[in-house]
């Protein structure tokens, strides 16, 4: 696990993977959007004691699911988190750095909804997800940030398919080309445009519940420092 020792880590979680063929990233961040939005739903419509008992905002979860969520690229929330800085209390950010928990908080209050920030720099994501088609800085991708604190609950990005894009990727990220061989025969011998996330589970639970920490979102949570509960 990583070290990362905050109310939104831990050391064991479940993850939702769905990957999506002949599917586009603008495609997928529909599905995205539609499936978080279901959930909150359900929950809304089966468990509204349990949401009531634990005093959760019920009127915001409603605003959720009634308005559309926010999508804004990686660029547009730079741009804002230096314009609104002076009068926050987070760390100056340039453009290629990585979002800390505070600028992710900002940028989703700001916007008062789960919010798709769009097309990271490439240096800070993963080495299979797609180029964009106009510029050789980012690529195609999102993650999606909860309101209020809780942070990223999905990522996900347009899958490379292009089997000579991938090996110089392996490449560059000092991985091993045989240990990947199995995933890049996969675009050798033939692929298709697909694009796939991830949905952390215990994240989403503790966002719809309202809880302050990740470890009440888990039956028996391990944590850094703690395997066993």
């Amino acid at each position: 696990a990583e070290n990362s020792n905050t109310t939104r880590h831990a050391a064991e979680f479940w993850m939702i993977e769905p990957e999506m063929a002949f599917t586009t990233h603008e495609e997928s961040l529909d599905i995205q959007e539609a499936y978080v939005k279901h959930l909150i739903k359900s929950v809304l419509e089966n468990q509204r004691y349990a949401l009531e008992t634990l005093e959760r905002d019920i009127d915001l979860l409603e605003k959720y699911v009634n308005e559309p969520f926010k999508r804004v690229t990686y660029d547009d929330a730079i741009e804002l988190l230096q314009k609104e800085e002076a009068n926050n209390d987070y760390d100056h950010i340039e453009w290629g750095d990585d979002f800390g928990s505070p600028h992710e908080t900002f940028v989703s209050n700001y916007y008062g909804v789960p919010t798709f920030i769009i097309n990271y720099p490439k240096a800070i994501k993963a080495f299979y997800m797609k180029p964009h088609p106009t510029r050789e800085d980012v690529v195609i991708c999102a993650d999606l940030i909860a309101p209020e604190g809780y942070g990223e609950i999905i990522g996900g990005s347009e899958r490379a398919t292009d089997y000579d894009y991938l090996v110089e990727k392996v490449k560059e990220f000092g991985l091993s080309e045989e240990e990947y061989s199995w995933y890049l025969d996969l675009r050798k011998f033939g692929s298709v445009p697909h694009s796939g996330f991830g949905l952390g589970l215990e994240r989403v639970v503790t966002f719809i519940t309202g809880n302050q920490h990740i470890r009440e979102a888990i039956p028996f949570p391990r944590m850094l420092g703690r395997i066993r509960p």
